[in-house]
């Protein structure tokens, strides 16, 4: 039996980080990220959508998507956001469910299905367990101005578009605590796959 495990977070909080360490126990990681990512290449199904939607200027000069842009209007204006995500999610959750699937037909021990809006989205119906990486929400902000360079109101802006982080701490079947080092989260991720058998 593959256990699925649904890895969450928050902006910032080093769920990434926490990603490469179940990759680092040979336990595959299907990343909703990098698949939101794949399905808006040209050519793909919601690529045509967004540029019907959205109009050429969400558009590089040579074609392809310009997120940064496209971030912009969308981070702005909740209708948009909306309209956005109704094209690029349904993509994204086939993609993602057609990989778990495969893991599981592999009879692989785990498979983790990492989705930054788990909560937010409804999709623990598509996961067995939770793990929530939490840290402080000021070490969160912190982290997030310093990484994508943003000012103090930009990096709010995009955390209060999630579900706080301590929120998502409760709904969560556990909890990694990533205030400390890599070495601490890493011990306390082995410790959960170990309750859950599968290390």
């Amino acid at each position: 039996m593959t256990l699925v495990i649904g890895l969450t977070g928050s902006i910032a909080s080093g769920k990434s980080t926490v990603a490469r360490m179940f990759q680092d126990l040979d336990i595959p990681v299907v990343d909703a990220d990098q698949i939101s990512r794949e399905v808006v290449e040209p050519g793909e199904t919601a690529y045509q959508e967004i540029v019907e939607t959205f109009g050429k200027e969400v558009l590089h000069d040579d074609g392809s998507l310009n997120r940064k842009k496209l971030g912009a209007i969308v981070f702005q204006d909740e209708n948009k956001r909306q309209m956005l995500n109704a094209i690029v999610h349904p993509q994204v959750r086939k993609k993602m469910l057609e990989r778990r699937d495969t893991y599981v037909a592999e009879q692989k021990k785990a498979v983790v299905l990492d989705i930054p809006l788990l909560f937010e989205s409804k999709l623990t119906h598509f996961v067995e367990k939770t793990v929530v990486v939490y840290v402080d929400p000021e070490v969160q902000l912190e982290r997030l101005m310093n990484r994508d360079n943003l000012t103090e109101d930009e990096a709010l802006q995009r955390m209060n578009a999630q579900i706080p982080i301590t929120e998502k701490a409760k709904m969560a079947d556990a909890v990694i605590d990533n205030n400390g080092s890599i070495e601490e989260s890493y011990k306390q991720l082995k410790q959960i796959l170990e309750e859950w058998h599968v290390l």
